[in-house]
């Protein structure tokens, strides 16, 4: 399932289209209940309307915006560390202002959190991205360039670093084997708690 609710199938390129249709419709009932699922979550998860009091998850805390009728600061957005504070003239720019903040904050922590768990683990990727990838939270390429889905800024530190640490590993292991599982688990002991929340609660990271 995507982030947006969308149905992803994944399938080696040589297997025949009917044996991905087969497996589809084998897996119908199950499809159909996680799509019922997301809509009742999307339902008592609006789209955000960016107004005085809403709140916005940063690092797995959720901050409230408050919205000025002057600037209350240099930038159209700002966060002090407690709440979110939005120019009310560009309110109509408000969605673009949060993302272009969000993603300007997951390219530092990303990046400082990569440093660490790459000297730790001893896996250096050739270079690192931030996306907006529909679909991924992070991705290793077969080149070793790890991309990391910006909307992870809005989850806990634990998470983004078990997505980290999952790339890394790809970074050895091109697959999901027990071999790369154990290089997961070697480093993040607790790593099915952090996927099970992502999983759990992965569709709230959106705006």
């Amino acid at each position: 399932m995507g982030h947006d609710g969308s149905v992803v199938v994944r399938a080696p390129s040589h297997l025949p289209t009917t044996a991905v249709e087969r497996f589809v419709n084998e897996k119908k009932s199950w499809i159909d209940r996680k799509l019922r699922q997301i809509a009742s979550e999307r339902m008592e998860h609006p789209p955000k309307r960016f107004i005085q009091g809403e709140t916005f998850l940063y690092l797995g805390g959720r901050y409230p915006l408050h919205v000025a009728a002057a600037p209350v600061a240099r930038q159209p957005l700002d966060f002090n560390g407690d709440a979110f504070y939005l120019d009310g003239a560009r309110h109509e720019k408000a969605k673009d202002l949060f993302v272009a903040w969000y993603k300007e904050q997951a390219l530092k922590t990303l990046r400082d959190r990569l440093y660490i768990y790459s000297h730790l683990m001893h896996l250096f990727p050739r270079g690192e991205r931030i996306t907006s990838a529909k679909h991924q939270w992070g991705r290793c390429s077969s080149e070793n360039t790890v991309s990391f889905n910006w909307r992870l800024i809005m989850a806990p530190l634990s998470v983004i670093d078990y997505i980290i640490v999952h790339e890394l590993a790809h970074v050895r292991e091109k697959n999901h084997s027990p071999s790369f599982w154990k290089i997961v688990e070697t480093t993040l002991p607790d790593y099915r708690d952090q996927r099970n929340w992502l999983k759990k609660y992965g569709y709230l990271l959106n705006i």
